[in-house]
Order: structure tokens, then sequence, then C-alpha cells
């Protein structure tokens, strides 16, 4: 096995075979066979910057009869381009400037709502974007959902800086957003309508931070009538607290089931439903499968400000329960979620690491079985896009890396890694904070 991956540093020829690599046979159609942890060798075939052929020992027959370059990977695993669906990019990268005074959500909220309310004017905003979209772009992810704060002047100064880098960054990471309002503000008209307007404009998707109000119930109702009326999707936060009483899944379920609604519904988080009766989850559970309700979790950052009490070791994860969402044929996934803001302090928008993490904390092995589509075909399908698959036809936007095994994968961060996006390995790599310290107030010396 050689010390690293070893490809030409010249660009690669227009075609050439991935000789001796492991994939997840679940991102490969079934190839088979696999082995206990769910991988089978493979050949892949690159050719014009697409995947031409996947399976065991090519070329064969059906290909062309001339030598083909041949780049041995020695059993490593190539995954293909990942898909992050859960982000939040007006956020990212604020902490120098903006700190979590105590690690808590409460702290969170009123650190990033200072923030935002002080310094989210275009130019810093499109700044952090980009520097966040070429943290991801290094990392190997081909898209990204964010969702965007759309409050008060906000709406109208962060949807247009959404709309230039997805046009800057089209072809290299595929953009989608959401409008992030509390649920009490869809009753607001003076909120509501720009709001609306901002995402038929933009493409985007409608959204809300969802709580026990006495406003969900009409928000709810607004919301989806709404996205019926204007064929969108919806996507929302929901009950990212350690409160047991926290139980706005199951009504976003009644009434998605109530309206009839034929549109992607994605929530994020549900964090208590972790802490309730079993009855009540197993209700909840249920009604969530049969609204065809996907579901985010976002294990750092609810890790981070979970069950944080001053002096105290927190007593649980929280984390949903996928293990029991899956098994009713609920689509899961993870996401990053926060980048070095007042939600989490950590992260750099690199999805190996979320997946490598949400194996740790939720215990997605024993079986490791198709857990891999958690950030790569499951957000895909949720996004609506073509990614996250290792099939022919499909762009040869790859990661390829030294390990041989899932273990061996999960086991180090795997800085080693190579991109290739359209076959052709990328000169990038995750830019330096100091980029950011006129902004951020970060001073050279520390």
């Amino acid at each position: 096995m050689p010390d690293s991956i070893h490809l030409p540093s010249a660009p690669l020829p227009p075609t050439y075979v991935l000789g001796g690599a492991r994939v997840p046979a679940s991102l490969a159609h079934g190839i088979a066979p696999a082995d206990a942890e769910g991988l089978a060798p493979v050949d892949i075939l690159v050719s014009e910057g697409r995947i031409a052929a996947i399976g065991a020992a090519l070329p064969g027959e059906a290909l062309p009869a001339d030598e083909l370059p041949r780049l041995a990977l020695g059993g490593g695993l190539v995954l293909p381009g990942l898909v992050d669906v859960h982000t939040h990019l007006d956020k990212a990268f604020i902490w120098q400037r903006a700190p979590n005074p105590d690690g808590t959500f409460a702290g969170a909220l009123q650190a990033a709502d200072a923030d935002r309310r002080a310094h989210w004017s275009a130019s810093d905003l499109r700044r952090r974007m980009d520097f966040a979209l070429r943290c991801a772009y290094a990392h190997g992810t081909v898209a990204i959902r964010t969702h965007l704060d759309s409050i008060g002047p906000q709406t109208a100064i962060s949807w247009p800086v959404f709309r230039e880098m997805r046009a800057i960054w089209q072809g290299r990471i595929a953009l989608q957003a959401v409008a992030l309002t509390p649920i009490d503000l869809v009753l607001d008209d003076s909120e509501f309508l720009p709001l609306l307007d901002a995402v038929r404009g933009h493409g985007g998707v409608l959204g809300a931070v969802t709580y026990m109000s006495p406003a969900l119930p009409a928000g709810l109702d607004r919301l989806f009538t709404a996205a019926a009326e204007h064929g969108l999707d919806l996507d929302f936060h929901v009950d990212e607290s350690a409160d047991p009483g926290a139980r706005s899944l199951a009504l976003i379920a009644e009434t998605a089931l109530r309206h009839d609604f034929g549109g992607r519904i994605l929530a994020g988080h549900c964090c208590s439903l972790a802490r309730q009766e079993a009855d009540a989850v197993a209700r909840t559970l249920d009604l969530v499968a049969r609204a065809g309700i996907a579901i985010v979790s976002l294990p750092l950052c609810n890790l981070y400000l979970q069950d944080r009490h001053p002096g105290r070791t927190p007593r649980w994860r929280g984390i949903t329960l996928l293990h029991e969402m899956k098994a009713r044929g609920i689509p899961v996934m993870v996401a990053s979620d926060n980048a070095r803001d007042p939600f989490y302090a950590y992260g750099d928008l690199d999805l190996l690491e979320v997946y490598r993490e949400a194996t740790r904390i939720a215990h997605l092995d024993h079986p490791f079985a198709d857990w891999p589509s958690i950030v790569a075909a499951t957000p895909a399908a949720q996004m609506g896009i073509e990614a996250g698959r290792l099939v022919p036809g499909a762009p040869a936007d790859l990661i390829l890396c030294r390990a041989r095994s899932l273990n061996e994968l999960l086991a180090r961060p795997q800085a080693d890694r190579l991109v290739l996006r359209a076959g052709q390995r990328i000169d990038a790599a995750p830019p330096d904070y100091a980029e950011l310290d006129d902004l951020t107030g970060m001073s050279h010396g520390l």
C-alpha cells in the first residue's frame, strides 16, 4: 500500500481507469458482492469528465480495446461528491467577533442576532459565504442547502447575495436557499410577504423555526398553503430543545396530511423527540412516515448546544432518533449546520467529519449498511438533484481516500484525501482564516 494516493500532477487524460477501488455498494446501485461493511471492489472508468462504467476488472469487452491509462488505488475508498443539506452560510465564520458567551442556545440566539444587526451587509455576507464555499469545495462537497435569516431588512440583503453566490459557484457547488424566520412572524404580513417574494424570486424553499407557540397551528397552515399555491418545498427547524413538551414535529406531520401536501418536506434537529415517552415517539414517527417527511440531524451543533449547564457534564447527546426513523422508512440524513459561529464554535463544512462523528455519536455501525447515503444520495434526493451516487453517466466528482475500509475512513480525518471534479484533480485547500481578519476583528498578533 503506498504512503498516499498518487495521481499525476499534470491534467489527467480524458479517459482512464481508477483501478482497485472500493465503494459503498449502496451508492453504486447495489454493485455486488459487498463485504461486511457494505463495500464492493470495483474499477471505475472515467471518460470526458463522467463515470462511463463501474464494475469489476475494467476494461472489459464492452469498453474500447485500446490500452487505457490505469491509476491504481490499492483498495482505497472512492466516494461520490457529498451533499450538505442543512447549513447556515450567512452566519458562518463570525465566531471571533460574535462568540457565544456561555455556549447555550439562548447565548447563541443573542450573539447571532446582535451580529446580524451590526454587520450583515452585502459585502460582509459575500465574503463569508465565499469563504465557506471554498472550505466545502476543498473537502469534496458538490451541493449545499443554506438557511438564510429572513427577518426585517435582512431579507432584502441576503437573498440577492445568495443569488450572486449561486451564479459564481455554478458548476462547482449547487446551491439552494431556505427562508428562516420564527413561526410567529409567518402571520405578520410585513414579514411574510417580502419573505415569500424572495423565495419565489430566487427559486428557494419556504421554512420557519417551529416551537410550541400559540401561533404554531396558524403559522403552519399559512406556510403549507403558500407552498402548495406556489409549488414550493418546505424545510423546518424543529424542536431544537431538551424539553419533552416540544412537540411541533407531530403537528407539522398532521398539517401536511390535512393539506395533502405534495411537495418535499424536511425537518431538522427534532432533538426533543429523544426525551419523550415511547408511546408519543411511536405516534409521532408514524405520522412523519405517513406524511413523507424527511429528517436531517445536526449532531455536532446539537452536541455543542444541548444540555449545557455551568459546571455540569451533559447527560444526553441532543440528536434525534435516526435508527427508529430509518426502520420506518423515513429518509434520514446528517449535515454540517453551523460553522464557527455562536451556534457551533467549530466545524469547517467538511461532511466527512460530520459522517465520522455522526457514526460515533449515533452508533451508525454494526452494521454500517447503507449509512454512507446520509451525506450523499439521500440529501441529494431531498434537494431534487442528481448527485451522491457512483453510477454510469454521473459526473466524475469523486473523493479518493487512502482508507481501504469504513473503519479506516472513520479512524482518521482523511486530511490526505484527493478530490476530483469532472474527472480532474482540483488544486484546492481550505482558505486561511486570516483572510477574514478584517471582518472578524482578529489581530495578526493574536
